[in-house]
């Protein structure tokens, strides 16, 4: 309360209003519905015709679903080839699992800094990286905005190195209007509820090479086929099956499947109002010298998952905690993205240390992500730029 008194009194608004919530609709409750009436709740048809939209979606020739975002990226990094004695290079600024893969199969992630301005990971920085060792890159488009992906394939290309676009951010950008998920060797992708679709918990990699679908087809059936081609001992017994690969289980129901082709169907209007929210925030806070707005490049047509506020603490008198507490005292809800991912204790016992990535270190302590959904109304818009204004005019120097 005292903190609420000291801000301005009563706060902006009476409810919170989350950073992020999925959207539902009677299309998807009927979907799901539907598929729980049907025999199959898992390994059935959905998840066939769930593939075919994410190819129509992203342009990509292959897509495989998958139970969760991470699962596309440990599948990726082992479709890669990913093991001991390779290096992986990653962007810190990211949720853990984009360089979890890579020690999931035995590789050593190589963190490179990001561009200030976009806070993407820094070609110059990539190349900076590179060693004998290096077998592939694992490039994040933060908040939604795409990786300089032009320069980033020709430094792969320069040095024979797989590119993984990890997308979990990313459902309907474009790039140089052609949709993520159709130009990176494997482009991984997230559905979970805070995500721009959601299938409750789901996850899916594209690809355009035959050989990596192949790959990534398997893995996620504990590497069981009944493709008698894939076979060392083939039969076309009915009920033969044979384990060619070392997978996992990781796939995705038919229930989930069918709530995310649903939403799929919405990924047009949700991308428009997500720009509009945006062009909104990035309008007000431009005139703001307080707060820095995130730049992004020409070539991206970008379907925002998230949306930062980066604090010029040099102007405010306080720092980002402050600022964040703040903000939930006025009932606007807020959250990090991310933490460098090698300050987790567990990267530190790998002998991680601080300072090796500054423009990542110096963007984590002074960003937090407000709140973009589809469903904000236009009020809802107006709470969130209102609560920053009021606390930017206390906190101002």
């Amino acid at each position: 309360m005292e903190r609420l008194a000291k801000n301005g009194g009563v706060p902006v608004r009476d409810t919170v209003i989350g950073y992020g919530r999925q959207y539902i609709d009677e299309a998807d409750i009927a979907a799901v519905v539907e598929t729980l009436k049907s025999p199959a709740l898992t390994c059935g048809p959905k998840i066939t015709e769930l593939e075919k939209k994410l190819c129509e979606v992203t342009g990509a020739k292959y897509a495989v679903a998958v139970s969760n975002g991470t699962a596309a990226l440990h599948i990726a990094a082992m479709a890669a080839g990913i093991g001991p004695g390779d290096e992986v290079i990653v962007s810190p600024i990211t949720f853990a699992a984009s360089a979890n893969c890579v020690l999931y199969c035995g590789g050593t992630p190589v963190f490179a800094d990001i561009n200030p301005k976009t806070y993407n990971i820094d070609p110059a920085s990539i190349r900076e990286k590179i060693t004998d060792k290096t077998k592939a890159i694992v490039a994040v488009d933060f908040t939604g905005q795409a990786v300089e992906l032009d320069e980033i394939r020709a430094i792969c290309k320069e040095y024979d190195l797989i590119l993984i676009e990890d997308a979990a951010h990313s459902i309907g950008t474009k790039y140089n209007g052609k949709g993520v998920g159709s130009i990176a060797d494997m482009t991984t992708f997230s559905f979970h509820p805070v995500k721009t679709v959601t299938s409750g918990e789901g996850g899916a990699v594209t690809t355009n090479d035959e050989e990596l679908y192949r790959k990534l087809r398997l893995y996620p059936t504990h590497g069981i086929t009944r493709r008698m081609e894939e076979m060392c001992n083939p039969s076309d017994a009915g009920w033969y099956y044979e384990q060619v690969e070392l997978g996992y289980n990781y796939r995705m129901t038919d229930i989930q499947a069918a709530l995310l082709i649903s939403q799929l169907d919405k990924l047009p209007a949700f991308s428009v109002r997500r720009k509009e929210i945006v062009k909104r925030y990035d309008e007000e806070f431009r005139q703001m010298p307080e707060i820095i707005v995130q730049e992004e490049i020409k070539e991206s047509d970008t379907t925002r998952h998230l949306y930062i506020l980066r604090l010029n603490t040099e102007l405010l008198n306080c720092n980002r905690r402050e600022f964040f507490d703040a903000l939930h005292a006025e009932n606007i809800g807020t959250q990090v993205h991310y933490i460098p991912v090698y300050w987790h204790s567990y990267y530190e016992r790998l002998g991680y240390e601080k300072g090796i990535c500054p423009q990542a270190e110096k963007l984590y302590e002074e960003i937090l992500s407000i709140p973009l959904f589809y469903a904000m109304t236009d009020s809802d818009v107006e709470d969130v730029i209102a609560a920053v204004k009021k606390l930017v005019a206390y906190y101002r120097k």
